[in-house]
């Protein structure tokens, strides 16, 4: 069984956690508490093949942007998440892009990387960052990164997302021997 280490990053309040938990618990948590650092661990099987998951779910606060290199360094696969109703969350992943690109020390096209554009499930008023700016974005980028919005609240796309990083990981840096099923399994 392949382990693969997800980072998740994004600006304060655009449902990194949400993302996480609908993931692993499937469950939305309506309540937002601003995160510090949360790990989850979810085993998914795709294509026969089974993958532990381990998921850093990061600050996005300021306060707490010194442990993200730490996070970076560690990670295998990157989910950058912006939030739909707000812009500054969309322009803020360009730094963490960047970040990530300069700590691993790799063009962007050898990263596992995938960009979320959270909350897609409200109404179009309250979007100000359009689905194509996304998109643009990624192209921008280069290299083979996803791109795709999501609803941690309706569970749009969220499984989808997670097995699109794996995904990239296994191409990425191919391994093998990852058909084997876990027998226990102790969170």
């Amino acid at each position: 069984m392949l382990n693969c280490k997800l980072v998740v990053l994004g600006a304060g309040s655009v449902g990194k956690s949400a993302i996480a938990i609908q993931f692993v618990n499937e469950k939305f948590v309506e309540k937002y508490d601003p995160t510090i650092e949360d790990l989850y661990r979810k085993v998914i099987e795709i294509n026969g093949n089974y993958y532990m998951l381990e998921i850093m779910d990061t600050a996005g606060q300021e306060t707490f942007l010194v442990m993200r290199d730490l996070y970076i360094r560690n990670g295998q696969g990157f989910i950058l998440v912006y939030s739909i109703a707000s812009k500054s969350t969309y322009f803020e992943l360009e730094g963490i892009k960047e970040q990530i690109c300069r700590i691993k020390n790799a063009d962007t096209d050898k990263i596992p990387m995938i960009v979320l554009g959270n909350k897609c499930d409200l109404p179009d008023k309250d979007r100000q960052v359009k689905s194509s700016e996304g998109d643009a974005l990624v192209k921008k980028w280069g290299g083979d990164i996803d791109f795709m919005e999501t609803s941690a609240k309706s569970n749009i796309n969220i499984s989808s997302a997670f097995e699109q990083i794996v995904q990239q990981i296994k191409q990425k840096s191919p391994v093998k021997n990852t058909k084997k099923k876990p027998q226990c399994l102790i969170i």
